[in-house]
């Protein structure tokens, strides 16, 4: 490792405290998953998380618990709880209790730039997930192609439209426009029907929450009687998206396409409106997010880039996902 036995036996004692700070920042010792113990010669790695309410992210957190399980990685995960200045923070406590790498999942990609090169210069390795954060101090960057797989599903409505016998499909789409990566399904998305000539009738902001996503929904709902298609860009916004279905009784005229599944969601896919969902693996991301943190600490080369492929979960290959989300 790149630190001196030296340090390791200074900061044992510490580390107990570091993880009560992280827990504090972050509200309490439940939001912080550490695999315990003081590090000892094992890598010390910190994991910044967006929130610990998505499925998603406490997907992405399990991967990343049984990599640094069976890597023998000391990991502490601190959740942001959405909050972009709380990811700052926690880089640099990070950096100041001298670990070994840093994994981040940014909520603003350009506002963690400053973080991540301080974290880079103090000598951590640095590993960015599902967010891209395009940046030199970034040795390795782990997840999906976001615009791949948007473009991805925009050919997947196309191919669905067709089949229906469904010319110029009417679609809105129900998105979270203080994100990053959701405005790149969106517009990657928008460009791919588009082009098969269909029609963006409207954009709704989600902010990424589910109960503004419902509530944004239920008004392109109402508002749009002519819209066909819905197209959400991301778990809230599916969740919020799936809810507005049925509280406005729409399931008769629009069909659902989106991000990420949840129980919600396949409960819409067995009821039939909901067509089509584009599912990420987050336990790989977290999962090969350790191991390349590891390896960087040991002294590999970085591989720059590990891409983790989406599938398009639909009624016909829905089952295999049922046992994780019930």
């Amino acid at each position: 490792m790149a630190r001196s036995t030296r340090f390791i036996r200074l900061t044992a004692a510490t580390t107990i405290l570091a993880t009560g700070l992280l827990s504090a920042a972050c509200g309490g010792s439940g939001d912080s998953g550490s695999s315990g113990g003081s590090g000892g010669d094992r890598p010390r790695v910190g994991l910044v998380q967006i929130n610990q309410q998505a499925i998603f992210f406490n997907e992405m957190n399990a991967g990343a618990q049984q990599a640094a399980k069976e890597a023998n990685v000391d990991l502490t995960i601190f959740n942001a709880n959405d909050d972009a200045a709380k990811q700052n923070e926690a880089v640099d406590n990070f950096v100041q209790q001298q670990f070994d790498a840093v994994i981040v999942v940014a909520i603003d990609v350009e506002g963690i730039k400053p973080a991540v090169k301080i974290a880079k210069d103090a000598g951590l390795k640095v590993v960015a997930v599902d967010a891209i954060v395009d940046s030199p101090a970034v040795d390795t960057q782990v997840g999906v192609d976001n615009a791949a797989a948007a473009r991805q599903a925009g050919d997947f409505v196309n191919k669905w439209a067709q089949a229906q016998g469904l010319t110029a499909p009417k679609i809105g789409v129900v998105g979270a426009l203080n994100s990053f990566i959701q405005n790149i399904r969106k517009d990657d998305f928008n460009k791919t029907v588009e082009g098969a000539d269909a029609k963006i009738v409207q954009t709704v902001d989600g902010q990424n929450k589910q109960e503004t996503a419902m509530a944004a929904a239920e008004n392109l709902l109402t508002s749009r009687s002519d819209m066909n298609i819905v197209y959400a860009t991301g778990e809230p916004a599916l969740l919020g998206t799936v809810a507005a279905v049925k509280s406005q009784n729409a399931a008769d005229r629009v069909k659902v396409f989106g991000w990420d599944l949840t129980k919600e969601a396949i409960n819409g896919i067995d009821e039939g409106f909901v067509a089509g969902v584009v599912q990420q693996d987050p336990k790989t991301e977290g999962y090969e997010a350790v191991k390349e943190a590891k390896a960087l600490v040991g002294g590999a080369q970085a591989k720059k880039k590990i891409d983790v492929p989406v599938t398009i979960v639909t009624k016909d290959n829905v089952d295999p996902y049922r046992a994780t989300f019930k």
